[in-house]
């Protein structure tokens, strides 16, 4: 009983930003401003929510956050079923030295990157868009190969032979058997790579100068000045934009605890 009430006090503490930002998001702009800062609004305004869509392109923020999402659900999740199958069910000469290689990719500082992708994609003509964002998810990441690869190692390898003993190929050993034993570590992976992706911020916010280009994560600047911030609007997009995150999270947690739980053990 105790521990189930702590939990719940430990909630309501992480709770408390989200809950001032859902307030603040009613209230009046006027009202924001006055000292001491009420909590409570005074009165309650649906005004922020209608006038959010006219004060700035937030229809194209959310459209360029979505398409992020799409290529990077589909690019690196998808890619990195493959070479996690490779790591994991493939012998070939130096599988473990390339493993660590990938490992060893992760400890690079992530803001080094800027310099070579720029360098590399100026002649391309692809800056200032979301093209040369794109494109490297194709490439796979590295922490979510470590996570099928791990999850993919505790799959019985006789049911591959099994399969391999009836005529399936690699890739049929993949798509009919290891893929649908191992949903809970792609939900896993997809739903990291869908927060990492809406919550993108650093590299837009960087090669991106045109308003209507920028991402949601990027835009809800639109809504801070120099000398003032609008409050009230800026909670209300930022409510816009978690709420996915939340809703994802809230649908996908069976499988994302079991991912990781499964994963994290060594086979």
């Amino acid at each position: 009983m105790i521990a189930y009430l702590a939990l719940w006090l430990g909630s309501f503490v992480y709770a408390i930003p989200f809950i001032w930002m859902l307030l603040t998001s009613f209230a009046h702009f006027d009202a924001d401003l006055q000292a001491p800062r009420q909590l409570w609004p005074d009165p309650w305004t649906w005004q922020n929510y209608s006038q959010m869509w006219g004060t700035a392109p937030l229809a194209n923020w959310i459209a360029n956050s979505l398409i992020l999402v799409g290529f990077g659900l589909f690019g690196q999740t998808f890619v990195s079923i493959f070479v996690a199958f490779g790591f994991a069910r493939t012998l070939f000469p130096g599988r473990n030295l390339f493993f660590m290689l990938v490992l060893a990719s992760l400890m690079l500082p992530y803001h080094m990157l800027v310099v070579p992708w720029f360098i590399m994609f100026r002649p391309t003509g692809l800056l200032n868009g979301l093209w040369w964002i794109v494109l490297p998810d194709l490439w796979g990441n590295a922490f979510y190969i470590f996570i099928l690869r791990q999850f993919f190692l505790t799959i019985p390898v006789d049911l591959d032979e099994a399969a391999q003993i009836d005529g399936a190929n690699l890739l049929q050993v993949l798509f009919r058997v290891v893929i649908p034993l191992s949903k809970p570590a792609i939900v896993t992976v997809a739903v990291f790579n869908v927060i990492a992706k809406w919550n993108q911020f650093f590299w837009p916010f960087v090669f991106i100068q045109t308003p209507d280009k920028l991402t949601l994560a990027v835009g809800i600047r639109w809504f801070r000045s120099q000398y003032s911030t609008d409050f009230p609007m800026l909670m209300t997009a930022s409510l816009v934009m978690v709420a996915p995150i939340v809703i994802v999270f809230f649908f996908a947690q069976k499988y994302l605890v079991r991912g990781v739980a499964v994963a994290g053990v060594k086979p």
